[in-house]
């Protein structure tokens, strides 16, 4: 197996494991005065910004949004990097309201959205086209037996804001 399969693989299993112990986790109890519903409709605007991002850096998202016919796949690659870490710093205060399992979800899927993208790109010839690079990632993402990186992360979220509710 290449060095980078064998990356996304550990990467993916260590997002799973995360995603396993926040499903373990108890929904915190929240009494209904007036401060704590109005934290509590906080969290779940927090929650919501987050669902936005994750559905916004989910690679096929990216690649539909961002794709221009004539682009090398260099700068395809840094246009896509580069979207990523701006949508992931825009929401970075969200994380002080939700909790840390569903903040680390979300930034393990950054991490692994531009470390997919460059593993896919370090495999292509100098002279490839931003659609070579497009075409190579959406089947990786495509093949994950596992599931899209991005629903699990989605999971995690949604499963989180439906305790609040």
């Amino acid at each position: 197996m290449e060095l980078s399969s064998i990356a996304i693989i550990i990467a993916i299993i260590a997002l799973v494991v995360a995603i396993i112990s926040f499903l373990k986790n108890k929904p915190i109890p929240i009494t209904q005065t007036s401060a704590s519903t109005n934290a509590t409709s906080m969290r779940l605007q927090a929650y919501e910004r987050l669902v936005l991002l994750t559905e916004r850096i989910s690679l096929p998202n990216l690649i539909s949004r961002l794709n221009q016919q004539g682009m090398s796949a260099i700068e395809m690659k840094i246009i896509l990097t580069e979207n990523i870490k701006q949508e992931f710093e825009y929401n970075s205060t969200q994380q002080l309201y939700v909790s840390q399992p569903a903040w680390d979800a979300v930034r393990n899927l950054k991490e692994q959205n531009i470390l997919i993208i460059n593993r896919v790109f370090d495999t292509l010839p100098l002279t490839a086209s931003a659609a070579d690079l497009n075409k190579k990632i959406l089947e990786l993402v495509l093949s994950q037996s596992e599931g899209a990186i991005h629903d699990l992360v989605l999971h995690v979220l949604n499963s989180e804001a439906k305790k609040l509710m």
